[in-house]
């Protein structure tokens, strides 16, 4: 596989808000760069998927001819890009009484918006709890109710002397108020953006009674943060000096450690503003030459740079041009142009002009505007991708055809199902094959449409159509079972010394299943150089270190037996040769599977393949088997339905298959029939100076690639939850575990029916430990992941431990209260040291130090708590 090798630029550290950066010490929002520099190595693409720059030629030259004889493509691309907006957010407490005997609380704001005022009340004696609304009387005119905990009022926009647009609402309260808080948050409808203090909700304390003890001491009155999870592109800039707010206590009267007569402070906040512009590329032949004049145009002002590079021959391999380049060029990092576009006579924009050989079939590139703005094509969020030959450029625009019309043809199939089953809402089907027929071609259809537009984030139709298919039993060959799974691995790096591990974990069969497990993950079953498993060498041979095959199968019974289902762990990437071939290499099988050289890969140097390349990320320590070869295919479709008919398993846990095509594990599983069959597709997630970035959609997306090419055939292990929780819980940042969306910001956030979730396995911990789950907060973990969405998975480690009875405990809460694969989830509080969710509106959870109740008429009971975590169900 051709991997790109950039070298990754120092760009800030992301903040809690998705694409932001630091600068100058306040938060704001900036474009990403390009693809290849999000990531360690990016694979390169053919259509507008790039990032991977490499080398080709461009001469500086005027562009000769005009018109439109020559016109090889145009196109006029719109760009999106952010400015930002500095402005005050004020707070003013008017203690004294008007003639109504009422004192006011005035919030406002100068930054244009649309500006709303989220907002409730604590009252005396209920300290921690949650919010509530206020009482009728207090509520300004055409405030709106939001469930039963807020308000929300729209702020007016009256004009001050100096003719500046502010913004504010007022709100009365009486004298003798019982009233102890006013809690709020301010929302910006038009960007769907909040603003916080701190990172989380205002709170303004109010000392007693407006009679008495009015507001206390000036210290009393702060503005102090509560717990409203929104995170979004309004910030404060950061504290300290220059974030500081403005206090006035104007015109005291008495003492001060008893009344005041009113209060006013002030907070600085930063609002991104979009703007919209546009590049247009045109290429051209170039009159009497092979050259092609490549055009660009944009009404962007000041400083432009393009980052780009050519391709030729369809190599997909992007390549750096000779010199001469055009004016301002400079090669950056060996890897890339950058040119600076000339500004326009009328400064109306930059333009620039430059010719091209004619042997390169494609230029790929992003806008730069400084150093962290870079802008890509809106249209997929990826780099610009410009064809350079008539056939390209005309295959291009048929491509974008005949995606409109498959886009029209499955937007129809999917608005028909969803209207089917809109026309009989409420009713349960009673045939249940014919509703999980339906529900197995919605999410078809959503395979298919994420197929042809690969957008950076998907949103799955399962998620925006509800059946109720608590008691679908899926047929054994979907590959998914029945969204009710909960997963037991049953060893970890070191069960293979016993000899006796099947032995071992086929007694604790029944206990695995009294707790609630349905399904247990059992170690690689052949052959092995390694005795752990995972270097195989004759697949048809099962006695192994763990056991004998005829263990194994008595293992698997006593399984079947106790109602669970058993996973075989097939490692089908990599396999060891039993013999040399004539230069001494070892890549010549033995065994029952006696293949030759041409099983291997051909990319993979240390083993001298004679196969295709590889279709995937080679594994050096083995040979890589060629999957596109129809005998390997057939060989491995047959070992897989002998395994199951022989062994007894019910389905598959498949290693290491970041190392070929997903399309080839659909083609397995479609022979051997799995009722479960989950990936382990582990790669790194996105830091910048070592530290996680918020946004981790680039890590999912790569995940859900190789599902998708499955065709939702199998799930995958949710690495990107496991890595969001490692940075949320040691570094007490639980706004991570809320995206952009409000959604999980893992895999089950996208596509949870496939999400195997998971804090712990033989590889992260045991001991091996190359990525163990930070000591002591396992349980907050086992809280997310099986209360959530998604099918959990839980490590034999855990299981056998301390942790069990508080495992057993959440088991049996998903359990009860039917929680599954699908579950609706929806996510209350997102911050600093506090998480919070309501799931099917049957359980809520809560983890983090962060104090948290759930409110609201339903009649909550607590089902378990313990450090850091505590877990609501319904009251039956």
């Amino acid at each position: 596989m051709a991997v790109a090798s950039w070298s990754i630029p120092a760009i800030p550290r992301a903040g809690p808000t998705a694409r932001g950066v630091l600068l100058g010490g306040a938060f704001v929002t900036a474009a990403r760069p390009p693809v290849a520099w999000r990531c360690r190595a990016t694979l390169p693409r053919r259509v507008r998927l790039g990032g991977v720059v490499a080398r080709a030629g461009a001469a500086e030259t005027p562009v000769a001819g005009s018109g439109e004889a020559g016109l090889l493509f145009s196109e006029k691309f719109p760009l999106r890009r952010s400015r930002t907006v500095e402005g005050k957010a004020w707070v003013r407490v008017d203690a004294e009484p008007d003639g109504e005997g009422k004192c006011k609380v005035v919030i406002g704001c100068d930054v244009e918006g649309k500006w709303v005022l989220h907002w409730g009340v604590s009252y005396d004696g209920e300290q921690g709890r949650e919010w509530d609304q206020p009482p009728s009387d207090m509520r300004p005119p055409g405030s709106v109710p939001i469930k039963d905990y807020a308000i929300e009022t729209s702020l007016d926009t009256p004009h001050n002397s100096e003719g500046k647009t502010i913004h504010e609402v007022q709100i009365k309260i009486d004298k003798g108020t019982s009233i102890a808080a006013i809690n709020f948050v301010l929302k910006e409808e038009e960007t769907g953006a909040w603003f916080q203090h701190k990172g989380q909700d205002f709170r303004i304390p109010l000392s007693g009674s407006f009679g008495g003890d009015l507001l206390g001491t000036e210290q009393d009155i702060d503005v102090r943060p509560g717990a409203l999870g929104h995170l979004s592109n309004v910030l404060q800039k950061p504290e300290g000096p220059i974030a500081e707010p403005h206090k006035t206590v104007p015109d005291d009267k008495g003492s001060r450690t008893k009344h005041i007569s009113g209060f006013y402070e002030e907070y600085p906040i930063l609002k991104t503003v979009y703007v919209q512009n546009f590049i247009t590329v045109n290429v051209r032949e170039n009159n009497g030459t092979t050259k092609h004049a490549v055009e660009f145009d944009t009404d962007i002002p000041g400083e432009v740079i393009i980052h780009w590079g050519v391709c030729k021959d369809n190599t997909m391999t992007w390549e750096i041009p000779p010199e001469p380049h055009p004016p301002a060029t400079k090669i950056f990092r060996q890897k890339a142009l950058q040119t600076m576009l000339q500004q326009k006579a009328d400064g109306t924009g930059n333009s620039l002009s430059f010719l091209l050989d004619g042997e390169y079939s494609g230029l790929i590139f992003v806008v730069k505007l400084d150093e962290y703005t870079w802008l890509r094509n809106v249209e997929n969020g990826f780099d610009f991708y410009i064809p350079l030959t008539r056939a390209d450029a005309e295959a291009d625009k048929q491509k974008a055809d005949d995606k409109s019309s498959q886009a029209d043809g499955l937007i129809s199939d999917i608005r028909n199902l969803v209207v089917g089953l809109s026309s009989r809402r409420g009713q349960r089907a009673k045939n249940k094959v014919l509703q999980e027929d339906i529900l197995q071609e919605i999410e078809r259809l959503a395979a298919e449409a994420y197929s042809i537009f690969r957008s950076p984030t998907i949103d799955t139709v399962e998620e925006s159509v509800y059946i109720d298919d608590s008691s679908i039993v899926k047929p054994a060959c979907s590959g998914t079972g029945s969204g009710f799974e909960i997963l037991c691995q049953g060893f970890n790096w070191e069960s293979h010394k016993s000899g006796k591990w099947y032995v071992e974990l086929g007694s604790k069969a029944k206990e695995l299943s009294s707790m609630g497990f349905t399904i247990v993950w059992s170690p690689p079953p052949t052959d092995s150089v390694s005795p752990e498993g995972y270097m195989p060498r004759d697949l048809y041979n099962l006695n192994s270190r763990y056991g004998t095959m005829e263990e194994l199968k008595e293992a698997v019974k006593r399984f079947h037996e106790a109602g669970m289902k058993v996973l075989g762990d097939a490692v089908l990437n990599h396999r060891c040769a039993q013999f040399q071939n004539q230069n001494g290499v070892w890549n010549i099988f033995g065994g029952r599977l006696n293949w030759d050289d041409r099983a291997v890969v051909a990319d993979d140097p240390h083993f001298q393949g004679r196969g295709n390349k590889s279709s995937g990320d080679n594994f050096h320590a083995a040979p890589n088997i060629d999957h596109s070869q129809e005998f390997v295919r057939s060989d491995l479709k047959e070992w897989l339905c002998w395994m199951r008919k022989e062994v007894g398993y019910d389905g598959w846990r498949l290693d290491f298959v970041r190392g070929f095509w997903g399309g080839y594990v659909h083609d397995y599983l479609e022979a051997s029939e799995p009722y479960f069959a989950v990936g382990e597709y582990w790669d790194s997630l996105s830091y910048t100076y070592g530290e996680m970035d918020y946004n981790q959609d680039a890590h999912r997306q790569r995940i859900v690639d190789w599902i998708n090419a499955t065709n939702g055939t199998a799930g995958a292990f949710d690495v990107t939850t496991k890595g969001i929780l490692h940075s949320a819980l040691e570094r007490s940042e639980y706004w991570r575990l809320s995206d952009e969306k409000g959604k999980p910001p893992g895999v089950l956030g996208w596509w949870p029916s496939r999400a195997v979730t998971f804090i712990e396995n033989h590889d992260t911990g045991s001991t091996q430990g190359h990525w163990r789950f930070p000591f002591g907060m396992e349980l907050q973990g086992y809280v997310y992941i099986l209360t959530h969405p998604g099918t959990p998975a839980i490590f034999y480690d855990h299981i056998f431990s301390h942790l069990q009875p508080e495992i057993a405990k959440l088991i049996s809460i998903r359990n009860r209260q039917k929680i599954h694969c699908r579950s609706k989830i929806k996510i209350l509080k997102a911050e600093g040291n506090l998480y919070a969710a309501e799931i099917d509106e049957r359980v809520t959870m809560k983890i983090g130090a962060g104090h948290f109740e759930p409110s609201g008429p339903t009649n909550w009971v607590v089902a378990a708590e313990g450090q850091d975590y505590k877990v609501w169900e319904v009251s039956s």
